[in-house]
C-alpha cells in the first residue's frame, strides 16, 4: 500500500514508520522540520505538511490508499487543542477531498475506559498536566464518531509509552482495558459485539500503588 504517515518523526510515529517499511509498504512522512533522522529507505519519501490544513492534508492523501496520523501535542504545551482538534477536522476534510478513506489516527490514552467503565482521564490521580490534552483528544474522538463516509480508526496508546520488545501480542476484541497496560482501537466498522471494539496490546510498566500518581 501507499501510506501517508504524519507525524513521522515522533516517539510513535518513527518506529511506525519503519514498522510500514519493514513490512513491504510505500511510505510518504510527512513531518514539520521535513526530515526523519537517520532513516532512509528506497520506498520511503519525506516531506513538510501542516497537518491541521485540509488543502495540504489533500494534496498529500492524493494517490495514497491510506493515511495514518501520529501527530500528538506539540512539545512543552499542556493545551494544544489547536493541533489535536484541528488535525482531526483537517484529516477528515482532507481525505474527502482527496478521495482516500481510509484513516487510521492516533490518540492519547484518556479516552479508554477502566474496567470500571470509568474513563482514564476522570480517575482522581490523573495528572492534571495531561487533563488538558486528554480533553482535546477525547473531543477529537467524538469527531470521529460522527463520521460515516470514512473507513477510520482511532487507536489510544497505553498511558506509558517507551521502548520495549516488538511482540505482536494482542488480545480478542471487547476485552477491557487496563490504562497502563493496553492500547485500543474504536473503528466505524460496526462489530455484533460491540459498537466500538478494543484491539489490546501488551505493553509492560513497572508497578505502581496508583496508575497516575507521580513519582516525588
Amino acid at each position: 500500500m501507499k501510506i501517508v504517515l504524519f507525524g513521522a518523526s515522533g516517539n510513535i510515529g518513527r518506529p511506525t514508520t519503519e514498522e510500514l517499511l519493514r513490512r513491504g509498504h510505500t511510505v510518504t512522512a510527512v513531518t514539520r522540520a521535513g526530515h526523519v533522522d537517520g532513516l532512509k529507505h528506497k520506498a520511503l519519501t519525506v516531506t513538510t505538511g501542516d497537518v491541521t490544513d485540509a488543502a495540504a492534508v489533500a494534496g498529500l492523501a492524493a494517490s495514497h490508499d491510506a493515511v495514518l496520523s501520529a501527530v500528538g501535542p506539540r512539545i512543552g504545551q499542556e493545551n494544544d487543542r489547536a493541533t489535536i482538534v484541528g488535525a482531526a477536522r483537517a484529516l477528515i476534510e482532507g481525505l474527502r477531498r482527496a478521495g482516500v478513506t481510509r484513516l487510521v489516527t492516533i490518540g492519547g490514552a484518556g479516552s479508554l475506559r477502566t474496567p470500571t467503565g470509568a474513563r482514564v482521564m476522570d480517575d482522581p490521580d490523573f495528572p492534571a498536566l495531561w487533563k488538558a490534552n486528554a480533553e482535546a483528544q477525547s473531543e477529537a474522538l467524538d469527531l470521529y464518531r460522527g463520521v460515516h463516509d470514512l473507513d477510520w480508526t482511532y487507536v489510544s496508546p497505553a498511558a506509558v509509552i517507551g521502548a520495549g520488545e516488538r511482540t505482536g501480542a494482542t488480545a480478542a476484541p471487547g476485552t477491557p482495558c487496563s490504562p497502563t497496560t493496553t492500547a485500543t482501537a474504536a473503528s466505524r466498522t460496526p462489530t455484533t459485539r460491540s459498537p466500538w471494539p478494543t484491539r489490546s496490546r501488551a505493553a509492560p510498566r513497572s508497578a505502581a500503588a496508583s496508575p497516575w500518581r507521580t513519582e516525588p
